[in-house]
């Protein structure tokens, strides 16, 4: 646009407008909602609902201070206009996807002042390069805007992980709960920066960066309305380590697994939807750290356990209409079995049977 490329073309305006336009109303329809509009059965995070609405906004902003600071103010001077805009986008839009990004992880809260340590240096850099009237700051400024993105991705790469360990440890139905495709983001996100910089100012980039704008936007409304939000009694702090050693092993309950056969599997509260391992624990009498040392001890996480039943019934039931020559369907059974999601059924009995649940029917001769 500073090139004037994008103001004399009446089609990257009109999606230049209409990308602020959609950023605004997405981030007035986040923090004035009471509810999910498009699935109003979740209940997501208020928290993650803030932090999308900020982001939103700085979104809408930063469509607002590169017209003021390339078109009104600073038009001649390229070296401050670029060293302010991007400042103010580094500061804003980066630091507040990557709190975004971060507060979706539920399992513990984890601290946002390592990023601005991470931003804080943008500043100075450009302050230099205002200074010394250089734009070798402008270059180095970018270079550690990506150096701190590959470094985001690698803590978050690991955090996912850890978070995902800590669902499959307390949570028989994942649906609702997982965020890798925070991770796809985030690459597909750091991709285009890095193409946008190696063809700066060409009015294609400037056409595919107000595309991804309107993906980015989409994808924030989408996954601040499809993210469950899980309940703070249920959030603990993941244990880095679960003994598994001789000592420990003695000093859990010697009846656990019998527990588990008396108030899980025979009075069948594994059919439960929602059942956490919190309420199991519960329900046998326990708590929830013996109850998942048990399981790290048996080499399961409590996911597999339930699912691993669920699984089994949906088998028994299956085998109990094909007796009775009572047409059932997949879906009917599965549903039966505690699973709302069939993607999530398809999913755990693929894994525990081998075969998807459509190529195990065959086999069992129903078609």
């Amino acid at each position: 646009m500073y090139e004037h490329q994008g103001l004399q073309d009446i089609f990257y305006l009109m999606l230049y407008g209409g990308a602020a336009m959609l950023a605004v109303a997405a981030c007035c329809y986040l923090l004035l909602g009471r509810g999910n509009a498009f699935w109003p059965a979740i209940r997501p995070p208020r928290e993650l609902r803030f932090w999308g609405a900020a982001f939103l906004a700085s979104v809408a902003l930063s469509h607002v201070w590169w017209v003021v600071l390339g078109i009104h103010w600073l038009a001649d001077d390229k070296v401050l206009r670029n060293a302010v805009a991007e400042v103010l986008d580094t500061v804003t839009l980066v630091a507040l996807m990557m709190a975004f990004l971060t507060r979706m992880l539920q399992d513990r809260h984890r601290p946002l002042w390592p990023i601005i340590v991470a931003i804080a240096p943008i500043v100075a850099i450009s302050i230099i390069g205002v200074v010394m009237r250089t734009p070798l700051a402008e270059k180095v400024m970018r270079g550690w805007v990506l150096f701190v993105a590959f470094a985001f991705i690698i803590y978050l790469v690991g955090a996912v992980r850890q978070y995902g360990r800590w669902l499959h440890q307390n949570y028989a139905d994942l649906e609702h709960k997982e965020v890798w495709q925070s991770l796809l983001f985030l690459v597909c996100i750091l991709l285009m920066y890095m193409t946008y910089n190696l063809n700066y100012g060409s009015i294609a980039m400037e056409y595919l960066t107000q595309v991804c704008t309107l993906v980015i936007i989409v994808f924030i409304l989408w996954r601040v309305e499809s993210l469950q939000k899980l309940e703070t009694d249920e959030v603990a702090p993941p244990t880095t380590e679960v003994a598994t050693d001789a000592s420990s092993a003695t000093a859990l309950p010697q009846n656990i697994g019998i527990l588990l056969k008396q108030h899980c599997e025979d009075e069948q509260l594994y059919l439960q939807h929602g059942l956490t391992l919190a309420q199991l624990s519960l329900a046998v009498g326990t708590n929830r750290t013996y109850l998942s040392t048990y399981f790290a001890q048996q080499g399961i996480t409590y996911n597999n356990y339930i699912n691993q039943l669920r699984i089994q019934h949906f088998i028994s039931l299956f085998r109990e209409a094909t007796a009775a020559s009572r047409h059932v369907t997949a879906l009917e059974l599965a549903q039966q079995c505690g699973y709302h999601s069939y993607s999530t059924f398809s999913t755990a009995f693929k894994q525990f049977v081998g075969l998807t649940p459509k190529a195990w029917l065959k086999q069992e001769g129903m078609n």
